[in-house]
């Protein structure tokens, strides 16, 4: 009877008890998704102040991939590898960072946990720099993406102000169909235009790492 009452309890609890880890793994990323902006915005701030074109926001470089943008980050020194690895990295989502060569290359390999938009200095400030992998934009969650499927999702925006979301907030439905208010409360895609939205990123995100 004691056993009975004990998977019972066990039962009932489950659901409460992941949702409060998922919640924790959320928060994570979205404090390592901050810490990452924090890098990014120091880099584009210098670049802006010293008027060279090689420290910049993402958008503003050449390049397509997060590993070609993350070196940057490494080569001029605003993050070192083990803690790029780190915030890229979370429960299902295991990113590893190589650096080799001088000056550095970094090549990332896994699932990365942060996907990095192609924000450029002329964006405003609502627009969102980096998004938990797996949140497509004005798109519903899907259960069976990692990390946490329809849990919830992280969004970093260019103001350097970042949250965690509900499944509901993944779309501008949860938002009465409001676009405007959707891009304020979420944010908008480099280059978006006030008031408009449409589902997927298209070519707004820098290319992910092959998986292992």
């Amino acid at each position: 009877m004691v056993l009975v009452i004990a998977v019972v309890i066990v039962v009932l609890a489950w659901p409460v008890f992941k949702n409060a880890l998922a919640k924790r793994d959320l928060t994570r990323t979205m404090n390592n998704g901050r810490e990452l902006y924090l890098a990014a915005f120091r880099m584009a701030t210098d670049g802006a102040a010293k008027s060279d074109a090689n420290l910049a926001w993402p958008g503003d470089y050449p390049v397509n991939s997060l590993s070609e943008y993350a070196g940057k980050l490494v080569e001029k020194d605003y993050l070192k590898p083990a803690d790029l690895q780190r915030m890229l990295s979370a429960p299902s989502a295991a990113c590893t960072v190589t650096a080799t060569g001088s000056p550095v290359t970094i090549t990332l390999n896994g699932k990365s946990a942060l996907k990095i938009f192609k924000v450029k200095r002329s964006d405003p400030s609502n627009t969102i720099f980096a998004a938990s992998s797996n949140y497509i934009y004005d798109t519903e969650l899907n259960g069976n993406v990692e990390p946490f499927g329809d849990a919830g999702f992280v969004v970093v925006r260019k103001s350097g102000d970042a949250g965690v979301y509900k499944k509901e907030q993944a779309t501008a439905a949860g938002y009465d169909n409001n676009a405007a208010r959707f891009q304020t409360d979420i944010g908008a895609l480099p280059g978006a235009t006030k008031g408009e939205v449409a589902p997927g990123d298209g070519a707004t995100v820098l290319a992910s790492p092959p998986a292992l």
